[in-house]
């Protein structure tokens, strides 16, 4: 999919998809592509050639194929969150900018892109040129990260609840939420990490552009804050990972507990009964009238009498 954006005073408006001719794409400051066809790749390229990445170029990780410039202009390949089935993931973003145009490529729709693209037809969007749209745009992502985190830390509360205070609770199913909370927190720490080298780097390479580099700087600042939330939610993971395995470790031993003092308390009977089981010819005590109960007497007693030991130390407790 192909969209074009052009400046309506200062804010983004969208061009029609119909109104989409050659013109329109060269006077348009920002272009933008989503899982392009190869149609709409070949008439980019056309107008601007070599400004767009290959997927397995958009995927490397190495600094200098993310942020480097070239006569297309400055490139920053950036990581963005999404979530799909359940599950957050993330998808690489190729942002080239140009002295007054900026493409991006993407192989998947993202919330980042449909909110600006929302706020952007309501006016509440205010970018004056292609480098005020990419900093909006990282202005926009932090944000998303930041209700992200949000939502996490009220996932992290539920969960030591879970743990920490539901008695009836699985420890099991808590383990599974807890693996699940630290997927999507390492991911949300890649953008937010990924977001720092990608804004630090064009910092560096738009030095005309003044107020745009303020705002950059004040997204920086708002990451160092959420560094600092993501790194007490790892904290808080690792806590409860640890206090939920200790807690299945206490059931385990409470278990292996009661079978040991079975075992204790049914040893004395079952050393009675063997020796009274041995088949030997001469046995005084099978010639008692009242050998049967004795023995039966002497198995009761001391299986009652190891069991009586341990509840008087408590250690049945």
């Amino acid at each position: 999919m192909l969209r074009a954006f052009r400046l309506s005073g200062k804010c983004p408006a969208e061009i029609p998809g119909q109104e989409l001719r050659e013109p329109d794409l060269r006077t348009a400051a920002w272009i933008d592509l989503v899982e392009p066809t190869e149609s709409e790749r070949q008439a980019i390229e056309a107008l601007y050639p070599a400004s767009l990445p290959d997927a397995d170029e958009v995927e490397e990780i190495e600094a200098s194929a993310r942020y480097f410039t070239d006569a297309q202009g400055i490139h920053v390949h950036s990581s963005f969150l999404y979530q799909t089935e359940g599950r957050h993931e993330t998808t690489t973003v190729a942002f080239t900018l140009r002295p007054d145009q900026l493409l991006t490529l993407r192989e998947t729709e993202l919330a980042d892109f449909r909110l600006y693209r929302m706020r952007a037809r309501r006016r509440q969007v205010e970018a004056g040129s292609a480098v005020a749209i990419l900093a909006t745009i990282f202005d926009q992502k932090v944000e998303n990260l930041a209700d992200t985190l949000e939502d996490l830390h009220l996932e992290s509360q539920i969960i030591s609840h879970l743990v920490l205070e539901d008695v009836s609770a699985s420890m099991e199913n808590a383990i599974d939420q807890l693996a699940h909370l630290e997927d999507s927190s390492g991911k949300v720490r890649l953008c937010l990490l990924d977001t720092q080298r990608s804004i630090s780097f064009l910092i560096r390479h738009i030095r005309n552009h003044p107020a745009e580099i303020e705002a950059l700087r004040e997204v920086l600042r708002d990451l160092d804050t959420l560094m600092a939330h993501t790194n007490f939610l790892f904290e808080k993971v690792n806590f409860l990972m640890d206090a939920a395995q200790g807690f299945i470790n206490i059931e385990q031993n409470q278990i292996i507990k009661i079978f040991s003092i079975a075992a204790v308390v049914f040893l004395p009977p079952t050393l009675v009964a063997s020796i009274y089981g041995m088949n030997f010819q001469f046995m005084p005590e099978l010639d008692w009238p009242m050998g049967y109960p004795i023995a039966v007497g002497i198995m009761v007693l001391s299986g009652l009498a190891p069991y009586w030991y341990f509840k008087r130390k408590g250690w049945l407790k």
